[in-house]
This record gives structure tokens, sequence and C-alpha cells, in this order.
């Protein structure tokens, strides 16, 4: 069975602000509604694991929703952080510090985690996807070329793979592009499947 048909009856919402995982949904065939306004403090443990971090922030992101749900709805949330040599590269505060990030992913391979949950009034389920990218080494006026052409002050790790920087420093991806993207829609289609 189709999800779409499994989803009939069902009213699915998506709260993010990110227009790529929009795109992203409706590309897969979903019908939904952009949910916005409520705020999770993204804050985690000092202790978790790196690999934990976006899969927690999302349940985070979902837990601010949990008591405006009614029967039937069915809540997407996700977070998507980029992992580079160890450190946590999440959106960049400003300039120098989208230089300082792509900085580090330049000439070097990272790993980009998105935490995905899915809740009902009955329940909920988090899970995350991890995909490996490697840049090429990337030089100074490029970097500026594409800060000050893109602004990418919205995306973790202070890139998007669909824009510029992705069809000129991308060498290899191994794992789910779209998780890149910021929602690894494959598994998020199979998961939402069991799920419902």
């Amino acid at each position: 069975m189709l999800l779409k048909d499994k989803l009939k009856g069902r009213r699915l919402l998506l709260a993010s602000k990110s227009p790529r995982r929009s795109q992203l949904m409706r590309d897969c065939g979903l019908e939904f509604e952009v949910v916005d306004g409520r705020e999770a403090e993204e804050v985690y443990p000092p202790e978790l694991a790196v690999e934990q971090v976006a899969e927690y922030l999302s349940r985070l992101k979902s837990d601010a929703y949990a008591d405006v749900l009614t029967t039937g709805d069915v809540l997407i949330t996700a977070d998507t952080v980029v992992v580079a040599g160890g450190e946590i590269l999440g959106k960049p505060t400003d300039r120098a510090d989208a230089e300082r990030m792509l900085g580090l992913l330049s000439g070097a391979e990272h790993t980009v985690i998105t935490g995905v949950t899915l809740r009902t009034t009955d329940g909920c389920e988090s899970f995350s996807c991890s995909s490996r990218v490697r840049f090429r080494t990337i030089e100074p006026d490029e970097v500026a070329y594409y800060l000050d052409t893109y602004r990418p002050y919205d995306k973790a790790g202070a890139y998007g793979i669909q824009e510029w920087i992705g069809y000129v420093a991308i060498e290899g991806i191994e794992g789910s592009f779209y998780n890149v993207m910021g929602l690894p829609v494959q598994m998020l289609y199979v998961r939402l499947k069991e799920f419902i």
C-alpha cells in the first residue's frame, strides 16, 4: 500500500521552517501542513555522543508540540548536524563562524546526521540517518563567493549540498544525498509506513 493511501483520514504535520524539507516531502507525493511557532531550545547534554545529538534535538522539537496534537495527527520533526573532527557544527552564528566551518570541511571528510521524530497522540519514535561527505580543498576566494552569493547561515555546517558549493566542491558521498539536504526521505517513507 502506498504511504499516501495509508495516511488517508490522518493529518500529516511537518514542524520545520526549512524550505528544503518541505520540498523533499512534496517530492515524495505527501500531502502535509507546515506547523510553526513553537520553539525548542536546541541544547543537548555535553556527555551525549555526537551520533545521538541530532536524534535528541529532533525529539526536543517534537516534545514542544505534544500537547497540541489531536487524534489522527502525525507530526514529523527533524534536526540535522554536521560532524567534522569530532566537533558538531550547527548553523553558523556569523560570517567568521561560517568561514571557520568551511575551513574545517575543506579537503576533508565529515558526517551529516539527521535525526527524525514521528509523533501521534499514541506515542513517538525517533531514528537517525548518517551520510559521509568528502570535500576537495576549497580556495579562500571560493569560500568568499559562496558566502556572499548564497549566505548559508541557516544551514548546519554552513553549506547546502544543493547549492553551488555542492556542485563544485563535493568529491563524493556515502549514504543518502537527501539526508545531507536535511531529510532522509527514503528512510522516512519506510519508517512512517511502519509507524502508522
